[in-house]
């Protein structure tokens, strides 16, 4: 008989979030199992510096602050609790919980995953033959400049489900995936063999929607002006089937929306396009449906699976310079020209080593109203190999002894003021390693281990082909707005590329936009991509368009100099594009049952 479905309350979508977000959850719905989410690429490279500093550190230290107050309401309602706060260092959070259990005379059971940390087998495995290819690239590790100081598997959800077999209460882990941290327990909840692709693939999906805590509640959401109580948007609640469906919901006390919009806008978020690859399962998200299921509530289905792939990626990071970011200010009219000086009497007589990067952000308006309409934010990068070319070319000095021989209306933000002392660059390798290699295990309270075997059966499986649509035809009457008037978009990153999904709810407006939207024409609407590699994928069910744009974002969000580091804003600057569109989906339809637009 099947048990009935698992609710998993998510609390953490990346390290930053909301601190409040335990407190809020266990005052809000029933669920089974907290979930916190806090690691991200650009997050594991902050995270490993901070372990190098003092190896006994590298965990998210707050995380212990938020869960403090509630370990005897936690242990009295029975509710499990799973995080990758664990970072660089699950095993010390795990003895820093049990002293915090003590210390509440709360019973519960701390666990940790370990075995992804596999920086210190580096030299083993490279003298066994494994190249650890770059994921994007395919080129073998000995081809990075950069001595690795962290290096990361993902492991998949089956130590989690393990962990709570044994009676862990709190399972603490390291770098597994962030679908990983939902799949696991749903995995133990409903008693899911290895081999229950479907059921795992559904799970996946719901993990990838709500990893992200407020995301799927209308944060960051390209919709924003129709979502309700949205100065402080809730965090998700994910009930999951025996059969891997879901129903995405929210705790009904706390603002936000949950809508099919607003669930989509996270299925297409940081993904590398219809095939979506875990440890424990590879998922056609081709195939997955959303549907409105009332207020709040929007049902997932349709997600199949296939066996996981032989590899999993593994996150290494390196230093490879250092940096210094200013921003001085440009004010109309000759901002072009303006801009070109500032930039020659800066690179004047730098040290050697040190490379500039200048770029105006924005543009002036032609008859401003205000003195900051015709302003341009001028931010100005310098990065060296080394730390000492950047401090001997002293940034704070350099700019600041502009004042009387530059540009007219030169200055800066004062209260702010200007930096000189340079930062690391940390660059990122998405290496790919068997996953027989991981030494994926289980620790309980107690000592014992759990070893996890990889899964029974694997295959490599490819993105789908999709060719490029037929020509839209041309219409009548167009009229110029900007596309984001009839399409939502959510970008993101993963490593060095950034992807945009762009959907619409209309259906009448997905005939004209999966034509429409195609490589050619995102290159003209996204100028940084036009010498790219850029792959193209449609997911009808969800009316979307997916494009991958290939080393935009330079080898990772932790060491390019985008300004936009790990592309966050380029779904709202392509809905910002003026094109033509056909005047009828411009109109909108009338329900004949209530005679009013909808």
């Amino acid at each position: 008989m099947s048990r009935e479905p698992i609710r998993i309350a998510n609390f953490s979508g990346y390290f930053g979030d909301r601190r409040t977000a335990i407190d809020e959850a266990m005052a809000g719905d029933r669920f089974d199992v907290l979930m916190g989410d806090y690691l991200a690429e650009i997050t594991l490279a902050s995270l490993s510096a901070a372990h190098q500093r003092d190896p006994s550190r590298g965990y998210v230290e707050y995380f212990v602050d938020q869960l403090r107050p509630h370990l005897a309401d936690i242990a009295d309602r029975g509710i499990k609790v799973v995080t990758n706060a664990g970072g660089f260092h699950p095993a010390r959070l795990a003895d820093v919980l049990r002293a915090e259990i003590a210390a509440a005379g709360a019973d519960l059971r701390v666990a940790h995953v370990e075995g992804d940390n596999i920086l210190a087998d580096l030299p083993r495995l490279r003298a066994a033959g494994h190249r650890l290819d770059n994921l994007d690239g395919g080129a073998p590790l000995t081809d990075w400049s950069a001595t690795p100081i962290a290096a990361n598997a993902y492991l998949g959800g089956w130590g989690i489900a393990a962990a709570l077999r044994a009676g862990a209460d709190i399972v603490v882990c390291g770098r597994v995936t962030d679908a990983s941290l939902t799949a696991g327990p749903t995995a133990w909840w409903h008693g899911w063999a290895v081999d229950d692709w479907d059921r795992l693939a559904g799970a996946v999906v719901a993990g990838h929607i709500i990893e992200c805590g407020p995301h799927a509640v209308g944060g960051n959401f390209s919709g924003f002006l129709d979502i309700p109580h949205r100065r402080v948007p809730g965090f998700p609640i994910a009930e999951i089937a025996a059969d891997g469906s879901s129903v995405i919901t929210k705790h009904a006390r706390d603002g936000g929306a949950v809508t099919v919009d607003t669930v989509t806008a996270q299925i297409v978020y940081e993904i590398q396009g219809p095939l979506y690859l875990n440890p424990d399962v590879s998922v056609h998200l081709d195939r997955v449906r959303v549907d409105d299921a009332g207020p709040d509530r929007v049902e997932v289905s349709g997600a199949t699976g296939s066996p996981p792939p032989p590899t999993t990626k593994v996150a290494m990071f390196g230093p490879i310079g250092f940096s210094v970011v200013n921003s001085v200010y440009v004010t109309a009219p000759h901002v072009q020209d303006k801009v070109a000086l500032i930039r020659e009497q800066i690179e004047y007589d730098l040290p050697e080593g040190v490379a500039l990067e200048v770029t105006p952000l924005g543009t002036a308006a032609d008859d401003p109203e205000s003195q900051w309409a015709a302003t341009v934010p001028l931010r100005i990068m310098a990065t060296a190999p080394t730390a000492e070319p950047l401090a001997a070319a002293d940034m704070t000095v350099r700019l600041g002894s502009l004042y009387l021989q530059s540009i007219p209306g030169f200055f800066h933000d004062v209260v702010a003021g200007l930096s000189s002392t340079p930062r690391p660059r940390i660059d990122y390798w998405p290496g790919l390693l068997p996953m027989t290699e991981i030494a994926h295990r289980v620790v309980l309270d107690d000592g014992r281990a759990i070893d996890i075997d990889v899964p029974p059966q694997t295959t490599t499986l490819m993105q789908p082909h999709h060719p490029e649509p037929e020509e839209v035809p041309l219409s009548d009457r167009v009229t110029r707005v900007p596309l984001g008037t009839v399409v939502h978009a959510r970008s993101g990153d993963k490593g060095g590329n950034s992807n945009v999904g762009v959907w619409t709810p209309d259906p009448r407006v997905w005939l004209w936009l999966r034509r429409f939207l195609t490589t050619d024409e995102i290159r003209r609407l996204v100028p940084e991509t036009k010498d790219l590699d850029i792959v193209r994928h449609e997911l009808p069910e969800l009316r979307a368009v997916h494009f991958v744009f290939r080393g935009l974002l330079g080898t990772g969000g932790s060491s390019n100099t985008r300004v936009d580091q790990v592309g966050k804003a380029i779904g709202e600057y392509l809905r910002a594009r003026q094109v033509l569109i056909p005047d009828d989906l411009l109109v909108h339809e009338v329900d004949p049952g209530t005679d009013t637009a909808r």
